[in-house]
């Protein structure tokens, strides 16, 4: 009896998609680097104190690179999603994607400066959103948006002038919805970097970034990385 229910079960399973989904409607929020305990701390006088950090950004941006999103990705159509339906029983996979070049993080590509601003007092971070199958972040053609401030009074006259890319910090509509890993092979999520041009040395800075949306929830204590980030920053000369 058992091994005939586990038999029907599977047979009611979807493998490009999940019957339940029991995740947040709101994405989680990560950063890269992430240093240890959200925390990125360096001295720019001593190299070998985030030499790691330019390194993880660029291993973690290879799969951006123009000429591999070119050959696997389609140039798409910007603030509309790229809706992909199937027809009836006839599954339309394996899904396209939509290139995202890591040229459009500009200043915080990697190409321009290899350091991404770790030697100059001037480090990028980049902000990713977790994955969510069918996700529509966003409505009348309005792309969901990074805000970056200080988490704290404290932190609030040290942070600084920030810089986002692309200029508008968002996250265009063309890179939703997602279908799934299996049904859309090539899916390279959108990212947004953030560069923080004058920010106070040798102090400690809380920094919260968090998604603006005119779909999706800002999250609240059941999970404190939905929607939004928190981290450190300490800038040592």
């Amino acid at each position: 009896m058992f091994v005939l229910t586990m038999y029907i079960m599977l047979l009611t399973l979807d493998e490009y998609k999940p019957t339940w989904q029991d995740r947040l409607t709101t994405p989680g929020m990560m950063i890269r680097p992430r240093g240890e305990a959200m925390e990125i701390t360096y001295s720019i006088s001593n190299t070998e104190s985030w030499d790691v950090y330019p390194a993880t950004l660029e291993n973690f941006l290879l799969p951006y690179n123009n000429t591999l999103q070119a050959r696997t990705n389609d140039e798409c159509n910007p603030d509309q999603y790229f809706i992909q339906e199937d027809s009836g029983e006839v599954r339309n996979n394996p899904k396209r994607s939509c290139q995202f070049n890591r040229t459009t993080l500009e200043e915080c590509s990697g190409i321009s400066d290899r350091f991404y601003g770790y030697d100059k007092g001037q480090p990028c971070v980049l902000i990713k959103l977790n994955r969510v199958i069918g996700m529509l972040p966003g409505k009348d053609g309005l792309s969901p948006y990074v805000s970056c401030a200080a988490k704290n009074e404290e932190s609030a006259d040290k942070l600084g002038q920030l810089a986002y890319y692309p200029p508008n910090g968002s996250f265009n509509l063309m890179y939703y919805p997602y279908y799934g890993k299996k049904a859309q092979v090539n899916y390279t999520q959108p990212l947004v970097a953030v560069k923080f041009l004058n920010m106070t040395q040798n102090a400690d800075v809380s920094v919260e970034c968090k998604m603006v949306s005119n779909t999706l929830q800002e999250g609240g204590e059941r999970d404190k990385f939905a929607g939004r980030v928190s981290f450190k920053l300490r800038i040592n000369t």
